[in-house]
């Protein structure tokens, strides 16, 4: 993610701010200029925007509940923004813990939109494009006997809240044997089925995707059972992670969470002016850069800036007595599937490829 500044006062600003604590100013983030906004709350219908000038934003209807601090342009007509439009179903508020897991979830859901929208990737909703739409449901589980498993189905992506809850999270990471397990994660890989509709199937790039990931055909069902009975005990030979060995379309989601990872892992480190000396023992220095979405290949940026950065950023987090976080090894036959799924998404998004948008009904 990019370095922000306050457009009224150039104080250095995060991407969850709501005020400027250099000068006091309202600070909302839109996404359609990719950048935080200064604002003067007096306005009714839309606020006065502080700094250079613009079009005209009002805040998202969400920000009411201290759950967004997104911006929604004044033109539009719409109510909430971008991301909170692809929220579905809400946890019951009655629950005062329930409040607190829905924003979380809905910041980790804007740090994914972040970087789709960096892709620039559609990211349409299902109550304005029921067919090709997303939808978020944040369900609880309210009984032993009613699971609430997190998915995806045909654009609807289903979270269970208890994954919005630190320690719930950390046991059910442990007791699945993951080496990691976040929101942001989860948002990504579920992410990454929707896109396989969108970039992959009955496309071109079917065959190729067939030889790199294997056969999609397969039965999902009978896989994941294979999967949890007897794990592929060589997945390190060729996956990112043991989930990913279990089937073709669960090699792609998690691989495309680890390409999402990348593109704003290093985008973050470049934009703090990163600059490693020691990249690599006896190898130069290395100031890194963010990934050339426009690139042909990345192979050579996985290799040369990736790596290095991850390894940087588990050192750190070892210093501080964290865990890694990102614990995983990427092996050649992962760097031709990252970059398979960037030429993929170069194909889609500057539409050298159309995508699986069918007519809405």
């Amino acid at each position: 993610m990019k370095q922000m500044t306050c457009s009224k006062c150039g104080n250095r600003v995060f991407f969850e701010n709501l005020r400027c604590e250099a000068c006091g100013s309202t600070l909302g983030y839109a996404p359609e200029e990719q950048r935080m906004l200064a604002f003067d709350e007096s306005g009714e219908d839309s606020w006065h925007r502080l700094g250079p000038e613009g079009a005209a934003y009002s805040p998202c209807a969400n920000r009411r509940a201290n759950v967004c601090n997104w911006m929604v342009p004044s033109a539009t007509g719409h109510h909430l923004c971008l991301s909170c439009r692809t929220t579905h179903t809400i946890p019951a508020l009655a629950k005062a813990e329930n409040h607190g897991y829905w924003a979380v979830l809905e910041q980790a859901k804007r740090r994914l939109f972040y970087t789709l929208i960096e892709l620039v990737l559609p990211t349409p909703n299902k109550l304005e494009d029921p067919v090709n739409g997303l939808s978020f449901e944040f369900l609880e589980q309210v009984s032993p006997q009613e699971h609430v498993l997190t998915g995806h189905d045909e654009g609807v992506i289903t979270l269970n809240i208890a994954e919005a809850d630190d320690a719930r999270r950390e046991y059910a990471r442990q007791l699945m044997h993951e080496p990691s397990r976040t929101l942001l994660g989860h948002f990504r890989h579920e992410i990454g089925h929707y896109y396989w509709d969108r970039l992959v199937r009955c496309t071109p790039w079917i065959d190729e995707f067939r030889s790199l990931f294997g056969d999609e055909r397969a039965d999902y069902g009978a896989a994941l059972n294979i999967h949890y009975s007897s794990p592929d005990p060589d997945w390190p030979r060729r996956f990112i992670s043991a989930y990913a060995s279990s089937h073709a379309w669960e090699d792609w989601a998690e691989t495309w969470a680890h390409y999402l990872h990348m593109v704003d892992g290093l985008e973050t480190a470049a934009s703090w002016g990163t600059h490693l000396e020691a990249a690599s023992p006896s190898g130069p220095a290395l100031k890194v850069r963010p990934l050339d979405l426009n690139a042909e290949s990345i192979r050579d940026s996985i290799a040369e800036q990736w790596l290095p950065v991850s390894q940087f950023i588990n050192a750190m987090d070892r210093s501080l007595g964290a865990h890694d976080s990102y614990p995983f090894i990427v092996v050649p036959p992962v760097i031709e599937k990252l970059d398979f799924i960037h030429r993929v998404v170069r194909a889609g998004s500057t539409g050298r490829m159309s995508m699986n948008f069918l007519p809405r009904s």
